[in-house]
């Protein structure tokens, strides 16, 4: 058993674990952990306590809580951001790169700019870059991102009015498919199943995996089964027959011909 700490980088980020020895952590704590790019501030998403030690090797440690100097430089990292995404839509638009910026990140220790940006194909930005790094004196990084994860940094109200998954719900973008819409009878329509990003919802990937094991003890379509009111056909979908009893296994209703 170790005392692991769950720390979100990012209001809209993964959760990542880390060792936190003998710290006494609380949820909403400050603290700096270390990365693969350097000392990064984030947030403690649960208390600390002990957990089983079957986690991922080589888990990182956290530094220190967060003291107030370091809270007034990522304020100053913040407004150096403001400055870097003005700077570098200008020189987008002026140099009429097919581009579009969608967010910059300064690390903690300023060692490094990152600009997330989305286009339709690769892009040719040397020019940008040298640019930046005349402006700034600092290591440059342009990341190309997709239309799902601009989605989650940019946020937006879904088709339910509520606040997108992937900003306040999900630490993962995992894939969505098709099949997860046939398979839960829904409506192909584009329209209807894809989300703000113009991908498929993330919320059709909830109730898929109950789908499937719901299907596996139903009848196939066309069979004929017994009812506790005689002999039916099963239809494969929900019937509007006021009649038709619910089945007790999967919560449909049986269709009689």
């Amino acid at each position: 058993m170790e005392n692991i700490a769950r720390v979100k980088l990012n209001k809209e980020g993964k959760i990542y674990c880390y060792h936190a020895a003998d710290m006494e952590l609380q949820k909403n704590d400050q603290v700096i952990v270390d990365t693969e790019n350097g000392p990064v501030i984030g947030t403690v998403v649960a208390d600390v306590g002990p957990i089983p030690s079957n986690l991922p090797p080589n888990l990182k440690d956290v530094i220190r809580k967060a003291t107030e100097a370091d809270l007034e430089a990522r304020e100053e990292n913040r407004n150096l951001e403001e400055s870097a995404y003005r700077f570098c839509s200008e020189r987008i638009r002026e140099r009429a790169f097919p581009m579009k910026l969608i967010d910059v990140e300064c690390l903690f220790d300023r060692s490094k700019l990152i600009f997330s940006f989305t286009a339709e194909n690769r892009v040719d930005f040397r020019e940008l870059v040298k640019d930046l790094v005349q402006r700034y004196k600092l290591r440059i990084e342009l990341r190309q991102i997709g239309a799902r994860q601009e989605t989650r940094i940019v946020k937006g109200l879904g088709i339910c009015g509520r606040e997108v998954c992937c900003v306040n719900l999900l630490h993962n973008l995992d894939r969505v498919s098709v099949k997860m819409a046939k398979e839960q009878s829904m409506s192909l329509n584009p329209e209807k199943i894809s989300g703000l990003c113009g991908r498929l919802m993330c919320c059709l990937a909830y109730e898929y995996k109950g789908y499937m094991e719901m299907k596996k003890d139903m009848p196939k379509c066309g069979r004929i089964i017994q009812t506790a009111e005689g002999l039916a056909r099963w239809s494969g979908r929900i019937s509007c027959q006021v009649k038709s009893p619910w089945s007790w296994k999967t919560g449909r209703r049986y269709a009689f011909p």
